[in-house]
């Protein structure tokens, strides 16, 4: 049974797309929300929050981060809904996942930047994606 046909490419499993995948240099790009849709456009506002490229985590070389910003919708009353995800870029692959959601009201973006920047959430954040990507590759 076929699973996937990625441009001339015929594969047969998930981990058989994966394993070629690498062998090719075919970044991985995980999108880690159950609707993915709600980030495919460009994103509102964009904060970075890393892009050294030189930072090891676990064996894999974390090339950049940054939080995204989508306004999802306005309320009169509640403000902006917010949607606010992770991108980490690996060597490896690229992982975006929800960091928060809801009516944060203006500014969101730049106040979770300075709360993830002074709580040392930085680490966590990256781990938490090197965590995400290791599960899909090893799927």
């Amino acid at each position: 049974m076929i699973f996937r046909k990625f441009h001339s490419l015929t594969f047969n499993s998930l981990k058989d797309f994966l394993c070629k995948a690498n062998y090719l240099n075919y970044d991985l790009k995980i999108i880690d929300l159950h609707n993915p849709e709600r980030v495919n456009r460009e994103p509102d506002q964009i904060e970075i929050l890393f892009s050294s490229g030189d930072y090891e985590e676990q064996g894999i070389l974390v090339k950049h981060v940054e939080l995204r910003l989508f306004i999802e919708k306005n309320d009169e009353k509640l403000g902006p809904f917010s949607l606010i995800t992770s991108f980490v870029q690996t060597n490896k692959g690229s992982v975006e996942m929800i960091y928060d959601e809801g009516y944060r009201g203006v500014d969101s973006l730049n106040r979770t930047v300075k709360f993830l920047v002074s709580n040392m959430g930085l680490s966590a954040l990256i781990l938490r994606s090197i965590i995400a990507l290791k599960s899909n590759i090893s799927n």
